[in-house]
């Protein structure tokens, strides 16, 4: 703390020395003609020959991230958001007022740069400097040159330092943006309208989930932030817009770790006259065709396990994944008391408000999810946690419903959408049930939304997709955090 106090202190006595020459530390703005992409592309194939009989010159601007000082000379590399280039600086090609602006500047300070392209003896590419200026002064030092920023928590509060010296930090978040547009595009080419619907929602439907409540004093009444977009988004394919998707936000009053932030992003869309079978299929295609994009291969390696996403893909249903995966036996499919047995002996706690249908998602999170590695469907979710999707026609019990598992990790959700209005309000009812007992997770009634049933929804099908998650596998990154620009942190 003391060093880097010091080193503050001669920064801003560097800082004032800047002032008294009427250097203003922060100037408005800077008109640059090259990139350092730019530059390379230009310059990067040309021998020293070809350069020098160039009069090109270039006009740059970025952070200077290094610097060997040899007193009338200095190298220093510059830093812009397309790569880094290497500058040499020399008083005698230089005005004397620009060298003693440049001695008084330091490591991460934002500089532009006039000059022309050269290479030196060991052939790097390289502007020789003509003209100078600062445009930011930096007032703290940026991370120990060899080391950078590598405490983990110091690098998620810390994002902006983070993304300025680790330069693979950048290229996610780069990717992420790439990957998320892949996304738009593929649902745009099918016909799919993309939409807004409301984060601030007075019933907090969609998903069981405990939300965060907010209130509005002009209305006076409570909000919630939504815990998913899915009845807004259904109302919508009551009202005719056939086939809709939103990437945005959701948010939900849970735990943290590697897998979940208490805000997050998600893909949900809505196909009418669809099956959960054709959203099966189109994950087979939306997915190999993020991968061609990224990686123009449908093998990839996530956390040292290679996966394949060569469709076909794996289809099993949960009870067989519990017996097949998890060594469950009958008597726990068929029976609560078994299951809340196993489970306990397990040592995985049980409310006693829980139904058999919950015990056995608890088995199925804590003995088959860490086991699905390459792409898998699992389908026929019981009734009973599956409060918004249609029955089976076969068997009533369960739903028309999968969750697509990708490296041990829930990354979709999607089902054939439950379309009687009767059948709904029993199934809020039961929720209002669970949650009268304790249970802060279970839905809410939603009038307006069995209303909107009744006006008559189309046969649909619908799914959400954990973007995040996504990006986590396309970038090979271990936790939820290290693909969100500001993830939650607890106070220091």
């Amino acid at each position: 703390m003391e060093k880097i106090s010091s080193v503050m202190e001669d920064r801003r006595r560097k800082a004032e020395q800047l002032q008294k020459m009427g250097v203003n530390l922060y100037p408005s703005g800077y008109r640059s003609d090259t990139t350092v992409a730019d530059a390379v592309d230009r310059y990067g194939s040309l021998d020293e020959g070809s350069l020098e009989k160039s009069d090109k010159t270039v006009k740059m601007a970025g952070r200077i991230t290094a610097w060997r000082d040899f007193g009338k000379a200095a190298f220093i590399h510059i830093k812009d958001a397309t790569g880094r280039i290497q500058v040499y600086v020399r008083k005698d090609r230089v005005d004397d007022t620009a060298f003693k602006i440049f001695k008084l500047m330091d490591m991460g300070d934002m500089i532009g740069i006039t000059g022309k392209p050269f290479r030196t003896k060991t052939g790097e590419l390289t502007i020789l400097a003509e003209g100078l200026s600062l445009l930011g002064k930096a007032m703290r030092p940026l991370p120990e040159k060899w080391h950078g920023l590598t405490d983990v928590e110091t690098r998620y509060r810390q994002r902006y330092v983070d993304l300025i010296v680790n330069d693979q930090v950048r290229k996610v978040f780069q990717l992420r943006s790439h990957i998320v547009q892949g996304i738009r595009d593929f649902f745009i080419q099918k016909d799919f309208l993309e939409v807004e619907t409301p984060m601030m929602q007075p019933i907090p439907g969609g998903a069981t989930a405990r939300p965060f409540k907010t209130f509005h004093n002009a209305l006076n009444m409570d909000l919630y932030l939504r815990v998913a977009p899915e009845l807004y988004l259904k109302r919508l394919v009551v009202g005719g817009l056939e086939r809709v998707f939103e990437i945005n936000r959701n948010f939900r009053n849970e735990g943290i770790s590697i897998k979940h932030n208490p805000e997050f992003t998600m893909l949900e869309f809505y196909m009418a006259y669809a099956t959960y079978e054709d959203l099966m299929a189109l994950n087979e295609e939306l997915f190999p065709q993020l991968l061609d994009m990224v990686f123009h291969d449908l093998v990839i390696e996530y956390q040292g396990q290679q996966i394949d996403f060569t469709p076909p893909w794996q289809r099993i249903s949960l009870f067989d994944s519990l017996r097949r995966i998890g060594g469950v036996e009958e008597g726990v499919l068929s029976r609560k008391e078994e299951a809340v047995a196993f489970a306990t002996q397990e040592g995985i706690p049980i409310a006693d408000r829980e139904g058999h249908g919950q015990v056995l998602m608890k088995l199925f999170d804590h003995l088959v999810e860490p086991k699905l590695i390459r792409p898998t469907f699992v389908t026929g979710y019981p009734t009973e946690v599956s409060p918004l999707s249609r029955r089976n026609e076969e068997n009533p019990e369960v739903t028309d419903r999968f969750e697509l598992f990708i490296g041990g990790r829930e990354i979709a959700n999607g089902f054939s959408e439950l379309n009687d209005p009767v059948d709904q309000r029993k199934r809020f009812e039961s929720q209002v049930a669970l949650r009268e007992a304790g249970d802060q997770e279970a839905l809410f009634m939603d009038e307006d939304y069995i209303n909107a049933l009744e006006y008559g929804m189309p046969p649909t099908a619908g799914e959400g997709i954990g973007i995040d998650r996504v990006v986590m596998l396309l970038t090979d990154s271990p936790s939820i955090r290290d693909v969100i620009l500001f993830p939650h942190m607890r106070k220091k």
